[in-house]
């Protein structure tokens, strides 16, 4: 878990809940908490306390059983407690009869990521997908709210005969929903006379999980100063700029992150803002090295790239970061229980990942500047081996450079 300063005095005050299942452990559910809890804390919100459930699964009215929610109430009402954060995305229903329950404020971990997200939107196009997604996350939760949505076009003619509050305002979200696409369109094809203009430049496009060092390892190549700070999403629009590597100009893209239980329509919305990565030539993939499970966030960024990029097969490098971080508790001789990621010194790792990848893999440290030479060494070959046979009569110019270094 990752260091958090925060000011308590300010701060709301919340619980985390989730539940162990037959296909989720302690340790993962555990795991799944440590993310939800940083989550909080980038929203601006104290983790009080864990609370942990096993069951075959969610119950359908209240997620979990009636006397951990009684348990749950308890401690909120003795510790002055303003909010509880599900782990798992929570129906209208199970939203209403825990509100009832706890009479707190629930969230849960989308609705948390909404937040986040509506919190880092700065530009336009940013803030028109999170719009977007807060709709399409509220349409269906509807029957829980007394939204008044009319009001915002005015209540007198807009109601049909025998329309209901919440088919009016189902009404009203469909229309907002229909016109934020259709805004979204729109800068997508600003976007696409952007891209046109920029020439045929071979493209580098930063992709990983959230929080592993892609906006740090942008300033460090592009020597620009694109915010990075140690919180999720601290990225969320797109940033382009042109680098040169040796003689080679191209243009370096840093992307929003991804991250674990990232729902459809969320992903969606920020297709727009994916484009950069639809369009890139090669793919330089950040992991954090550091972190415990980094091999599943490997497995999520390349899921989500499989759906962003339609199965799109594009030259990626992986580059492993937070060498500087990395830590591991050898094993002692008499422990037989199974090794674990823990247990794996960073030699041995690094051995595992470039027999499996060769050169298609680095090592490094972007807040320290650790064998960035090597990434960049590797990024010239992949964009070089693209620039040449876009424009196969410079390929005797850059035989020329070479002889010269």
């Amino acid at each position: 878990m990752k260091d958090m300063i925060i000011d308590k005095e300010s701060s709301e005050r919340a619980v985390l809940v989730a539940l162990v299942t037959p296909t989720q452990s302690v340790a993962k559910a555990e795991e799944y908490l440590d993310e939800l809890e940083f989550l909080a804390h980038t929203a601006g919100a104290v983790t009080e306390k864990r609370f942990l459930q096993k069951m075959a699964g969610a119950d359908s009215r209240t997620y979990v059983g009636k006397g951990k929610l009684e348990e749950i109430r308890g401690y909120v009402e003795a510790n002055d407690i303003g909010m509880a954060i599900f782990d798992d995305d929570l129906s209208a229903k199970q939203v209403a009869n825990i509100e009832r329950e706890l009479k707190i404020k629930i969230l849960d971990r989308t609705s948390l990521i909404l937040d986040i997200f509506a919190r880092r939107a700065q530009t336009a196009n940013a803030k028109t997908q999170v719009e977007l997604a807060q709709y399409q996350y509220l349409l269906p939760r509807l029957t829980r709210m007394w939204t008044h949505l009319e009001r915002q076009r005015g209540g007198i003619g807009m109601r049909g005969p025998g329309e209901t509050q919440i088919e009016t305002d189902r009404r009203i979200i469909l229309d907002k929903i229909a016109h934020l696409k259709a805004e979204l369109r729109d800068i997508d094809k600003q976007k696409a006379v952007q891209r046109k203009n920029r020439g045929k430049l071979t493209r580098v496009a930063l992709v990983g999980y959230t929080n592993v060092g892609k906006s740090t390892l942008m300033n460090l190549l592009s020597k620009s100063d694109v915010f990075a700070e140690n919180k999720l999403f601290a990225t969320l629009d797109t940033t382009v700029r042109k680098i040169v590597i040796d003689n080679l100009p191209m243009l370096l893209t840093d992307t929003v992150g991804f991250i674990r239980k990232l729902p459809t329509h969320l992903v969606e919305s920020f297709k727009s803002t994916l484009d950069e990565v639809r369009e890139a030539d090669v793919l330089v993939h950040v992991v954090d090295i550091s972190h415990p499970n980094f091999e599943e966030q490997i497995e999520v960024v390349n899921r989500t790239l499989a759906d962003v990029c339609d199965g799109a097969d594009k030259p990626m490098i992986m580059v492993f970061n937070k060498v500087d971080a990395f830590t591991y508790t050898p094993k002692d001789a008499d422990d037989l229980t199974p090794v674990t990621r823990e247990n794996i010194p960073l030699e041995e790792l690094e051995r595992t990942w470039m027999s499996r990848l060769g050169d298609d893999a680095v090592f490094i440290s972007a807040k320290k500047g650790i064998n960035i030479d090597a990434l960049k060494e590797k990024i010239y070959a992949k964009a070089k081996e693209i620039h040449t046979r876009r424009f196969p009569y410079n390929d005797f110019l850059f035989e020329r450079y070479d002889d010269l270094q």
